[in-house]
This record gives structure tokens, sequence and C-alpha cells, in this order.
């Protein structure tokens, strides 16, 4: 549902979209869920475990040495040499290792489209009756209205129709490092994706105050769907390497081929030898000629490289797709921030005349408070500080259970202050037990700061 919403007000996107400030009702969301189908990334049919098996034998080298471990195995058995049938079990042990590395490799990145599905969120606030429920993500259709909170998740793309000093981190969808304002007015048609902020994107977060936005578009068809759409397309451009071992293996086989019937002819019609001693010399010659450990070695090194690329989180749907990117020699990237972690920290403090340098990176509450001296201090004011800073302070810090990793709700700015008091032992969610929120004045472009009221519990 493509219809550039950007450009269109917000009451014009609600009456588009046949639905009021209320939100739409159940019937008519179920009538909705089943005329545009659940809210998720579709999967789309990926090849078979016996597909992918049998694709690993499609290769010109491959073939060719498949055809020389026949070749091998017939000599050996119509000679009873031992010596032929060991090379044809080496052969087929090396084409059955180069076959199953590459397998392996590629019926894992069959799956990496499951990461981007666990980047949506699992439920959503939404209007429907005219009252805010929590629904599971995958109901959610055009037309509903969302309800976003500082944390919140965005689980469809949407047209914001109020904000209340709105920020988006939308780094997964356009690499922008830094929270993007939002804001409710029409923009031109001819506004870029990533300028167009009157509207949110499924995956983006919302790190600070809240909004509402009408649903424009869901599952396959939001923005993240496109890109999700794009990962499962696969390709059937050859890649350099491919070009040249085809190459290589098709010249190996002609070559192999002419010498093997010269050496024949030269034999049996120059030389008088007798045929089948000249056929099992000429299929020995063309056995000879073909290199058995070549696709081994091609197949050990591009699995080593798809293991690294895989160890960072990087999406490669087959093999010698690691070799393209290997012959990349120029990469062109913006000034955004595409390049980096989308992470702050807190490195130095000033406070109360002194200036203390405070250790550790990323989200890791690990670290210490150094002076000028690099002796390590935590004296009241610095504490006092730290409890403020988290205080006036809408992100959180948590640790995934299953990785370990640090991560933070909220803006990221906000997080790094919350990551530098519980390095001084300051917990937020303790602290806020303790002194309770009872006003708010949000932060303004006018007023350059945030303001929080608290009372001290008990």
């Amino acid at each position: 549902m493509d219809k550039e919403w950007h450009s269109k007000t917000g009451e014009q996107t609600l009456n588009e979209l046949n639905v009021n400030i209320r939100g739409l009702t159940t019937h008519e969301a179920q009538k909705r869920l089943n005329q545009y189908g659940p809210n998720e990334l579709r999967k789309e049919k990926g090849r078979s475990a016996l597909k992918i098996l049998a694709s690993q034998f499609t290769d010109v080298l491959m073939v060719i040495l498949l055809f020389a471990m026949a070749l091998s195995a017939g000599v050996g058995i119509y000679q009873n040499s031992m010596t032929e049938i060991f090379g044809a079990v080496l052969i087929l042990a090396i084409v059955i290792a180069s076959a199953l590395l590459g397998f392996t490799q590629e019926y894992r990145s069959e799956k990496a489209v499951e990461a981007l599905k666990k980047m949506a969120a699992p439920t959503a606030g939404v209007l429907r009756d005219g009252k805010e429920v929590r629904i599971p993500a995958r109901e959610i259709v055009p037309g509903d209205i969302l309800m976003l909170y500082a944390g919140d998740k965005v689980s469809a793309d949407g047209r914001l129709i109020e904000t209340f000093t709105m920020k988006n981190d939308e780094a997964a969808l356009t690499g922008e490092s830094s929270p993007v304002n939002k804001f409710t007015e029409s923009m031109p048609v001819e506004t870029q994706l990533n300028d167009r902020k009157n509207m949110v994107y499924t995956g983006s977060v919302v790190c600070y105050g809240r909004g509402r936005a009408v649903v424009t578009s869901s599952g396959m068809d939001t923005e993240f769907g496109k890109i999700a759409q794009l990962v499962q397309t696969d390709l059937q451009e050859p890649t350099p390497l491919q070009k040249r071992l085809a190459s290589v293996g098709k010249w190996v086989g002609i070559f192999a081929l002419i010498i093997s019937l010269s050496v024949l002819f030269i034999g049996v019609f120059v030389a008088k030898f007798p045929l089948m001693e000249m056929v099992l010399w000429a299929i020995s010659l063309s056995v000879a000629a073909v290199p058995e450990v070549l696709p081994a070695i091609v197949t050990g090194a591009l699995g080593i490289g798809m293991y690294r690329m895989a160890k960072s989180s990087v999406i490669v749907k087959r093999l010698p797709a690691v070799e393209a990117l290997g012959s990349t020699s120029v990469i062109c990237s913006d000034k955004t921030g595409t390049l980096t972690k989308g992470e702050m920290t807190v490195r130095g403090i000033y406070v109360n005349e002194q200036a203390v340098h405070v250790t550790g990176i990323g989200y890791t509450p690990e670290g210490e408070f150094q002076n000028e001296d690099n002796e390590v201090t935590l004296d009241e004011s610095l504490k006092e500080l730290l409890r403020i800073s988290v205080l006036c302070n809408d992100s959180g810090l948590e640790q995934d259970t299953q990785t370990g990793k640090w991560i933070i709700k909220g803006d990221p700015t906000e997080g790094a202050l919350v990551v530098a008091a519980q390095k001084a032992g300051i917990i937020k969610d303790d602290l806020d037990i303790e002194m309770s929120r009872v006003g708010e004045v949000p932060f303004s472009s006018e007023r350059k700061r945030m303001t929080t009221i608290h009372i001290k519990n008990g």
C-alpha cells in the first residue's frame, strides 16, 4: 500500500484508510486481517536440504572428479589393482568432504532470514473499539492506531497523527546513528525515506517521548518486509570465482580428453600396442589430469570466510558469494554512522571542579571512575550527579538472558548515563522504586533541558 503517505495530512490518511481517531472495531480489524494477512515476515519457500546437497555436485570440476572417480574405480576393478581402487576412494572422499562443507554452510544460510523475524515486536498497543489494548503484533492491520511510548519497538509502518517530543532510533532501517525527531506535518512527495519524519517504520524503536500512528502497511508490504524480500531473493549471477573455476574445469576436461584420445590413437595405430592396454593408459591419463584437491581447497577457503561472516551477523545465502565480497575493491558509504555500532559511552565527567575519567566501553556496566592521578574515586558529589542523571532519564538497561549481552531500551545517550551510574552501583530500577516521579517537563529546543520532580517513598 505505497501511496506516499508522508505527503498526506493525518486527516487525509485516516479518511483513505477508512478509520477514525478511536481506531478500528474488533469486527473490522478481523475483516482486514483476513484481507491483508498477518503482520509478519513471510519466509519464501527455499531450497530443500536435498536440493542444496544436490547443487554441490553440479560444479564443472565436481562433475569431472566424479567422472574420474568412476574411471579410476573401473580400471582398478578390471586390473584388480588396489592402487587404482584406493585412488577412486580418495577422490570420492574429497568430493564428499567438499559437498558436505558446502551443504552445511548453505543450509544454515537458508535460515538467515529468521534473524529479521526476531526484530519484530511480539506485542503492540493499539486502539480497538476506542480502548487501548495490547495485541500480538501479527494481528496488526492497516488502519490500526498504534500507541507508541519510549522504549517501544514499532510493529508496522505508519503515518504519525500525534507526537509529544518523540524521537525514534531508525538505525536498523536507514543506518542513521542518531535518534530522529518526529512530527505530524505533511512533507513533499519527493522526500526520501530516511527524511520522512512524519512516518514510523517496522523495527525502529521509540527512544524518547510518545505518539500515535495510523498503520499504513503491514507484513511484507513494510519497508522492513521489502528488505526481507531482497534477502530471500536468490540471484543466480555467478561470482568471479565461479566463472574462473567453470573455465578452468572446462579447459581441463577438454585438454584431458584431447591428450587421452591422442595417446590412444598413437598407441593403437602407430606403436601397435594392444587396444585394451591403450584404453587403460588413456583413462589413467585423464584421471591424472584432474586436480582432485582444487574443489576441496576452494570450498574450505570459502567455508572459513562464510563462518567468519556469520560470526559478524552477516547473511550469506550461497557459499561462492563470500568470494564476490572478497573481490570488492571499493566500498561507498555515507557519513551517517552506517558502519558504527550505535552505542554511546560516558568517558569523562566534570563534577565539583574535578575531571573524572570513566573506564569501560559499550553498554556493559563494568568500569571504574579515576581522577587525574589515575586513582579510583567515587565521592558523594559524583554519586549525587549519577543519581540525578538516572532519575531524569527515560531509558533502561537490560541483560539478554540468552546471550548475556547488555542492551539499552530507549535513547542511547540517556542509556549511556544509566550504564555509567550502574558502574557506580546505582541501579535505575531500584532508584525508581525509592524515588517516585510525580512531575515532568519534557525536553524542548527552547529550554534545552528535561526536568523531572520526584518524592522519596516511605
